[in-house]
This record gives structure tokens, sequence and C-alpha cells, in this order.
């Protein structure tokens, strides 16, 4: 390998619960952080939402496009299965990237959350039990 060329990240698999929507996103996460805001509490149903963040065009749907539910816009939206309702990804930053529900990951990535985010928001019934950072709101909000 040359000092330009990049190596070629794996491809990892990722699913619904049902099956019936699937997709491959490179294993080239930028970032990884755990969620803890209202919205990402309802749309998972539990207390955090554990998300990777990759640049939209690396994630592709390779079955079941016809099978999503997007709650939003073209743009910025949440990806849920029409059948079974597992939210699979965000859309966000203007539509330049995916948060990518690490729970529907069929293989495992090579990148794990490196802190929490919206502690300032998270289930009073909820206690973060790790050593992670904590953060009240987006990175370097406290």
């Amino acid at each position: 390998m040359t000092g330009s060329q990049q190596p070629i990240a794996r491809i990892l698999a990722g699913e619904c619960y049902c099956g019936a929507v699937r997709y491959e996103v490179a294993d080239a996460f930028a970032y990884a952080l755990n969620c803890h805001c209202s919205n990402c509490r309802r749309t998972t149903g539990s207390a955090f939402k554990p998300f990777a963040g990759i640049a939209y065009s690396k994630l592709h749907l390779v079955r079941g496009e016809d099978q999503r539910r997007l709650f939003g816009d073209d743009t910025t939206h949440d990806a849920h299965c029409a059948r079974c309702g597992s939210l699979l990804y965000s859309r966000v930053r203007d539509g330049q990237w995916a948060h990518v529900a690490m729970g529907t990951l069929v293989d495992a990535p090579s990148i794990r959350p490196t802190a929490h985010i919206f502690v300032g928001s998270k289930a009073p019934w909820h206690e973060i039990t790790d050593d992670l950072p904590q953060h009240r709101g987006h990175i370097g909000d406290g």
C-alpha cells in the first residue's frame, strides 16, 4: 500500500427486527456515543440509544427501501421499519451523516461508544454505571 492509499473498510450488515429492511455500512465510523435525550429514548423504547456516526454516503440499503417509514423530511429524519418499527438510523447534520442504531448491526463494529450525551435529560429511573464521560447536552456542553 502506498502512502496515499487508505485501507478498505470491512462492510457490516444491519437489519430491523423482522428482516424486512437490511442495510450495509462501512466499518469506518467517525464516532460512537450513547444518547440519553428524550427523543432517542422514545424512538428506541430504551434508556438511551447507542449510535455510531458515519457519512451518509457510506450507508446503503440492500433490501426493503419501500419498507422504511421516515419521520422527518427528506434531508433529516429517523428511518424505521414500517413493519416492525425498529429504528435503523437517523439522518442528521444537514443530511450528510447517519447515526446508525448500533443495536441493529448484525456484525460487530470495531468502534465502541466513548461518551454519554444529553444526560441532563436522561431517564430518572436509569443509572449510568460505567466510567465513560458524561455531557449534559452535546459533547462540549458540560
